[in-house]
Formats: structure tokens, C-alpha cells, sequence
């Protein structure tokens, strides 16, 4: 059995959310919170298995909630948001810098054509979240120490030319320290899909582009790519890259139920640049990307995983691990490394 507390200042919203997760038999709520104050005493009174947190509280909200119990009381965290202000969901991915594990869009009420899905997407993620073991933040005036550098990547590569990553649960902090890492002046550019509730994606750019080290965009129909600038794929658009580097968004069908997928980028990027890509997948569930990842590798690409204990959920980069589909198994920190490694040095290299 699971043991939720949820916390939500809205009363009805509060009876909404009990309703949805008490409806399942492996789901128990424990408790409830008006506000990040009370989510704190309860966190230590009920040790929850898992926490929904509603960001705008009063007394502590739910950003500073999410801190505390990360520092004190470590426990999956998923935030469900009824904000529809991009402004607002900034502070969304704050908390999932914090330790948030997964955000969600409160789910539509009884009777809307989305319900059965949004409810169902809310019971399912709650679920695996309550298999993720969690670790204690430290507050933000410890430092912990730097890890020491890679070693330059040997071996033979044609000219890089793109570099793509695929996440989906677990993945936007892991974004946030790969992109931080990057050069300004990488010589290449960086194509990104994550998978994201619907509406976030907008302030989700805006937060990883507060610390990234080069721009980063959501991606529009018809711009080329330029080196040093990141794109992540929009909402409900499916993305691909004709040749010359053109972004071209289509309405196409969802893979496995995902629109954007990381299968479509990645097939698009081995037709129009083979072996001249650097790919990989981070955190997630299912498989979205590993064998189009194996069959990137085969074409000369140079390919890359997230490492299991730096990951989430190791679904995405481990289905690629069984796959042999990738070149390289690391740590966040690592992948930058060789992302720039082998931008550099190949674009280097005397053909």
C-alpha cells in the first residue's frame, strides 16, 4: 500500500485529488495539508511514501516546503499545478530543482473529456514516484565538492554536427546541470526533447535558461539551427530536421502515445546527418529512443546514457543499455564533459 499526503490549500481541490488517488486500491491517503507549514508536520507525523504538492500556499508555500522536507525528511515530491501563468510555473521547476521528482497539471474535474486520462496519468505517477529512493539536499550554502574532469574521448567520429538528448521523468534538473556545463561557444547545436505535461514547456525554457551557459529556445517551424543555441521541442509537436539543418514541427501521429517522441527526432537526425551526431538519453519511463539511439550508434554516431544511480527512473537510458545503444554510460556532469570533448575536438579534426 501506498501512503500519499497531499497538500493543497483549496479545499475542493484537496477532496478532488483524495478522490482520484483513494479511488485506487494500492493508494492510501494519509493526510492532508492546507500549506506547506502543516505539509511539514504531517511529512514527519504520517512518512508518507509519496507527496503531492500545490506550489501557491499561504504561510509556506510549496517551493519552500519542497526545500524542507528535502532537507530533513527526504520523500518523493510531485507537484500538481492548476497555474496556467508561465510566470507562475517558473517556480514549478525551482521546486523540481529543489528535489521535485515530477510536475503535473491538476487534472481536469469529473466530467471533462481529459478526466480519465489526467487521472489516470496522476495515479500512475505517484506510483512509480513511490519506487524512487530519494537522498537529502543539502541547503544551498553547502557546496559539494567538484568531481574531477574527463578524460578527452578517443577514438574515430565523423564531424559533429548536432547534438540531441531525449528525457522524460527525472530529467529537467539533469538538463539544467548539463546545460550549465555547456560553453557559451559550442560549435554545434543542441536539440532537445523532454517529456513535460502540457503547458509547462514554455516556463521550462525560461528556468533552464536562467543558468544555462548558451541560449536556449522553444523551437519554431522553419528556423535553422545555429551553433551554441539549445531547442527544445514544443508541446504537442512532433520534431524533426530536414537537411541544411531546418527545424520542421508536424502534427504527425504520438510513438507510444508521445507527442513530442525522441524516436522521431532521433530517426530524422540519422537520415539527415548519420554518423555526425551525438545523442543520448537521460532519466525516464519506458523506452522512448532506444533502439533509434542502437541504430544512430550503428550508423557511427557517437551515443550516450544516464547512468542508473544518477537517474530517476532508469527506464529511457536503460532500455538503451540492453540495447547496446550506448556508446558512453555517465553521470549528468560527465555527459558535458564529453558533449564538449567531442564538439570541439571533432569539429576539429582534419578530415
Amino acid at each position: 500500500m501506498i501512503k500519499v499526503l497531499i497538500a493543497e490549500d483549496s479545499p475542493v481541490v484537496r477532496e478532488f485529488l483524495v478522490h482520484i488517488l483513494g479511488s485506487d486500491p494500492d493508494i492510501r491517503v494519509v493526510g492532508t495539508a492546507n500549506d506547506g507549514e502543516e505539509a511539514l508536520d504531517a511529512v514527519k507525523r504520517y512518512r508518507p511514501d509519496v507527496i503531492t504538492m500545490d506550489i501557491h500556499m499561504p504561510k509556506m508555500d510549496g517551493l519552500e516546503a519542497t526545500r524542507r522536507i528535502m532537507e530533513t525528511c527526504p520523500t518523493p515530491i510531485v507537484v500538481v499545478s492548476g497555474s496556467s501563468d508561465p510566470r507562475e510555473n517558473m517556480t514549478t521547476f525551482r521546486a523540481m530543482e529543489a528535489g521535485a521528482l515530477a510536475v503535473l497539471r491538476r487534472p481536469a474535474g469529473i466530467g471533462h473529456q481529459d478526466y480519465e486520462d489526467n487521472a489516470r496519468e496522476l495515479v500512475q505517477t505517484v506510483k512509480l514516484m513511490a519506487e524512487v529512493k530519494v537522498v537529502r539536499r543539502w541547503p544551498q550554502t553547502r557546496r559539494e565538492p567538484l568531481l574531477p574532469p574527463v578524460k578527452p574521448v578517443a577514438g574515430e567520429t565523423a564531424t559533429v554536427k548536432v547534438i540531441a538528448i531525449g528525457a522524460s521523468t527525472g530529467g529537467p534538473p539533469v538538463l539544467q546541470t548539463i546545460l550549465a556545463m555547456l560553453p557559451r561557444d559550442l560549435p554545434v547545436p543542441v536539440l532537445i526533447v523532454q517529456h513535460m505535461a502540457s503547458g509547462f514547456i514554455s516556463s521550462f525554457v525560461e528556468w533552464l535558461a536562467q543558468s544555462a551557459g548558451l541560449p536556449v529556445h522553444v523551437a519554431t517551424h522553419g528556423e535553422y539551427l545555429v551553433p551554441g543555441h539549445a531547442y527544445v521541442a514544443p508541446d504537442e509537436f512532433q520534431m524533426k530536421i530536414e537537411h541544411g539543418g531546418r527545424i520542421v514541427l508536424t502534427s504527425d501521429e504520438p510513438e507510444s502515445g508521445l507527442r513530442p517522441s525522441v524516436s522521431y527526432l532521433f530517426r530524422s537526425l540519422a537520415g539527415v546527418y548519420g554518423g555526425g551526431v551525438v545523442a543520448g538519453l537521460l532519466t525516464g519511463m519506458g523506452r522512448d529512443g532506444a533502439e533509434e539511439l542502437r541504430q544512430l550508434k550503428e550508423k557511427g554516431a557517437v551515443t550516450f546514457a544516464q547512468d542508473k544511480d544518477s537517474s530517476v527512473v532508469h527506464g529511457m537510458p536503460g532500455e538503451a543499455i540492453k540495447l547496446d545503444a550506448a556508446t558512453y554510460i555517465l553521470a549528468p556532469d560527465k555527459i558535458a564533459a564529453v558533449l564538449t570533448d567531442l564538439a570541439r575536438n571533432k569539429n576539429n579534426k582534419k578530415e
